[in-house]
């Protein structure tokens, strides 16, 4: 089998609100879509979603990679996936979103030649996911009544919420919302590198008072050392890795260094399943959990995210959930997975079961 041609089709995303983080407002987001044609009629597609502040991509200098990659990957077989990475790395530094979308497309392929879904190849502990859904920064106020309706009419049973901009006003705003969704629900926090050492520590110490239960990339992605001295000096509550963690090396030294009890895995971050694997064993081997998280995807690498999770039993959680902000939750794409309430169950149809044509 052999690589015979690639495409690619930009889409915008449109968001039904904007979107606060610590760093940046969100109103919407603009993604590639590549396809990627074999000479035995499988096609198979992949996404690259950039995020400048995270990324360091646009769509333009994903459209340009894409091109610069193109004529190398013609004529490799798509099954060679860590020759294809080889091949990637070899070509450019960083740029893992763009990266990502050939992986994934590569994977899909071999999935269909095969006649299996995505998760089986991947590892295939389970088809079924439970996933969080994320409240964004606003008032405390509206942060706990948007928590209340994730809970009483969407079903969701794990909250992440964001914060990282005014630490009294985060505190604030968890005392609300555990009050407005009741002890059983579980909270973590995503602060987006947006404390210092000693807020991070002052933060937490109140956030352990109301239950919150992990808290994620506290500090500078930068800090691994002051992650590992946070953790140090808070008990009881999980220290997470977000934008700390883009590959396996980085992977491996925060694990060594005692930085974080759980690592969040982005497709987007580190170039795809096969490098989101990779982090996933060194983890493992520490005794350290994973976590998938996403970027602003369609439903393509949201179902690449979940299947990821599902097959492997050391990734314990999901916060693959972007897309339920969107305009339109199915991004134009209809199978890969359903969702009732919190839970979304893969389907079995070969490769990511997507009904995607362009």
């Amino acid at each position: 089998m052999k690589i015979t041609d690639i495409k690619a089709e930009k889409v915008r995303i449109e968001l039904t609100f904007p979107f606060r983080v610590a760093f940046a407002e969100i109103n919407y987001s603009e993604n590639l879509l590549i396809k990627v044609s074999t000479d035995e009629g499988i096609d198979g597609y992949g996404e690259a979603a950039p995020l400048p502040f995270v990324t360091g991509e646009t769509i333009d200098s994903v459209v340009s990679v894409i091109s610069l990659l193109r004529p190398g990957l013609i004529g490799m077989n798509p099954l060679d996936i860590e020759k294809i990475h080889e091949l990637m790395d070899g070509c450019i530094y960083g740029n893992s979103s763009a990266k990502c979308a050939v992986d994934l497309a590569m994977y899909d392929i071999c999935g269909k030649l095969m006649g299996q879904p995505v998760y089986k190849l991947l590892g295939g502990y389970s088809n079924r996911v439970q996933n969080d859904i994320t409240i964004g920064i606003d008032t405390p106020e509206a942060m706990a009544e948007e928590a209340r309706a994730h809970v009483l009419k969407d079903g969701f049973h794990i909250l992440k919420i964001k914060a990282g901009i005014h630490v009294e006003e985060d505190i604030r705003a968890m005392h609300l919302i555990r009050e407005a969704v009741g002890p059983k629900i579980r909270l973590r926090v995503d602060a987006n590198q947006g404390y210092d050492t000693s807020d991070a520590i002052y933060a937490l110490t109140e956030f352990k008072k109301v239950g919150i239960e992990a808290v994620e990339q506290c500090l500078p992605y930068w800090d691994f050392e002051g992650s590992a001295y946070v953790r140090s000096k808070v008990n009881g509550i999980r220290i997470m890795l977000d934008e700390s963690i883009h590959n396996h090396l980085d992977a491996a030294r925060a694990c060594q260094g005692g930085c974080a009890d759980i690592l969040n895995i982005k497709l987007m971050k580190c170039g795809g399943l096969f490098r989101a694997s990779q982090i996933n064993s060194i983890a493992e081997a520490f005794g350290v959990n994973c976590m998938v998280g996403c970027m602003m995807e369609t439903k393509l690498a949201t179902t690449a995210g979940i299947s990821l999770v599902a097959s492997k039993k050391n990734i314990t959680e999901a916060d693959c959930d972007s897309f339920l902000f969107y305009a339109d939750e199915q991004t134009g794409m209809s199978g890969g997975f359903t969702r009732e309430n919190d839970v979304f169950t893969l389907l079995d149809a070969p490769g990511f079961g997507l009904n995607i044509s362009f």
